[in-house]
């Protein structure tokens, strides 16, 4: 037995203990000659194959990258290390026997290789696409992403370099993370949540009322207002909600618009100007909207107003007004459709350019024993309505004749000065807000 055992350790002074592996190469029992031969072979063989989608394969092989063996010395320092009478250890411990050996390749002549594959063709590249979102019958829908097939050449490059040191065989490009995919796909906890936001805006419902009128607002509309960035974060154009304000501003404010009004003389006119009637806050109601379209709601509501007139519909005056013919110089004060004082007046002198302006105005306040002043005058009045500026109707008590045609060449400068009665009973019964119409 003895010469036995010592005849095998021989046979080990030339050869490798068995289970000897190198690169994963079995090389049992052989020669360090022979390894080298071996392992030469087999580089010459060696092609890595890479896997890419569509059941598409490409293949770089060793003679064009000028793969070899540098490592003739560990091969023989592997055999060296393996001492002959020690063989009968390798049957027990394998994994002791194994070493990867030195290869090399001409880097260049790789990357040249890599550049060459058809995967990097421009014609063959389809980009990668995120999920899109989509609004189409009254919803948003999510739209697939599109992988594409678009290569990091820096990671398949070093996914290469690995593949080859290990004599790997095959590289699975889309397992090996060499893809360029897309950021978000259908299944993107942020593009369904997206989705879902958008979805909830165009559920709102909104009905403006204006009287008998209405303006309806939903999804049909506010889906043009949307939108969702590269990393879909929901936007509201607040641009185009604004614009949408201003456009029922235009059409349901009446402040300076013309208005058809029946005179006390019986005559149908239409005025216009001044600053009475109804006036969206478009700032106000610009946020309101884009809070509601946040909270989805549903409601009818009227839009956030500046100032408001006495009813919607074809005339917004009401039926409490001040009416003012300054061509007859005459005085109507009108509650609830009640006539409750009437009266000659006096306004401005038409001959030093101080003429009332015709128009619609709102009463500012009123006020007890007030003093007008102007740049040559001082005056101390009981009553004053200022309804335009510094403009107001007042009582003067140091006439003693209203109407006809005194205005003309002695007019006020602008207020329509009234007896002390007719004053005192308009400020007794109106309120700021009271129309005051004045006409020609």
């Amino acid at each position: 037995m003895f010469a036995v055992y010592l005849g095998i350790s021989i046979f080990f002074t030339k050869h490798l203990y068995l289970g000897s592996q190198i690169n994963g190469i079995n090389v049992s029992g052989k020669t360090v000659t022979a390894v080298k031969v071996q392992l030469l072979s087999e580089l010459k063989g060696y092609t890595l194959n890479l896997k890419e989608r569509g059941g598409k394969s490409e293949q770089i092989k060793a003679e064009a990258i000028g793969l070899k063996y540098n490592s003739d010395e560990e091969i023989q320092n592997f055999k060296d290390e393996q001492h002959p009478l020690k063989w009968a250890a390798s049957l027990f411990n394998k994994k002791s026997y194994e070493i990867t050996s030195g290869i090399e390749y001409n880097k260049e002549a790789l990357k040249e290789q890599v550049d060459k594959l058809s995967a990097f063709d421009n014609s063959n590249i389809i980009e990668p696409k995120n999920s899109i979102l989509k609004y189409t019958d009254n919803t948003y829908m999510l739209v697939d992403e599109i992988k594409g097939n678009k290569i990091n050449k820096d990671i398949l490059l070093k996914r290469i370099e690995e593949a080859i040191l290990k004599q790997e065989t095959t590289i699975d490009l889309e397992s090996s993370g060499c893809y360029i995919n897309p950021q978000y796909t259908s299944k993107s906890q942020k593009v369904t949540d997206a989705r879902d936001m958008l979805n909830k805006y165009i559920s709102t419902k909104i009905t403006y009322a204006f009287g008998e009128h209405k303006e309806i607002l939903d999804g049909s509309t506010i889906n043009k207002w949307l939108s969702a960035d590269d990393n879909f974060n929901v936007n509201i154009d607040e641009k185009k909600v604004k614009a949408y304000v201003e456009s029922i501003a235009n059409t349901y404010n009446t402040v300076g618009k013309k208005r058809s009004f029946n005179t006390s003389s019986g005559n149908t006119i239409n005025i216009g100007g001044g600053d009475y009637g109804w006036k969206i806050d478009i700032n106000k109601e610009t946020n309101n909207l884009i809070a509601a379209i946040k909270s989805g709601q549903t409601i009818t509501k009227e839009p956030e107003y500046v100032q408001k007139a006495s009813s919607h519909g074809s005339s917004d005056i009401g039926n409490t007004y001040v009416e003012i013919d300054m061509t007859k110089q005459h005085l109507w004060f009108y509650k609830n459709g009640s006539l409750v004082v009437e009266g000659d007046v006096v306004t401005g002198n038409t001959s030093l350019n101080n003429t009332t302006p015709g128009g619609i105005y709102r009463l500012k306040y009123k006020e007890k024993n007030a003093t007008l002043k102007g740049e040559d005058y001082s005056t101390p009045v009981s009553y004053w309505m200022p309804f335009n500026g510094n403009i107001g109707i007042h009582d003067a008590t140091w006439r003693s004749v209203f109407g006809g045609e005194i205005y003309k060449t002695s007019g006020s400068h602008g207020c329509v000065n009234s007896p002390y009665p007719l004053a005192q009973t308009i400020y007794e019964n109106i309120n700021a807000g009271t129309p005051v119409v004045c006409y020609y």
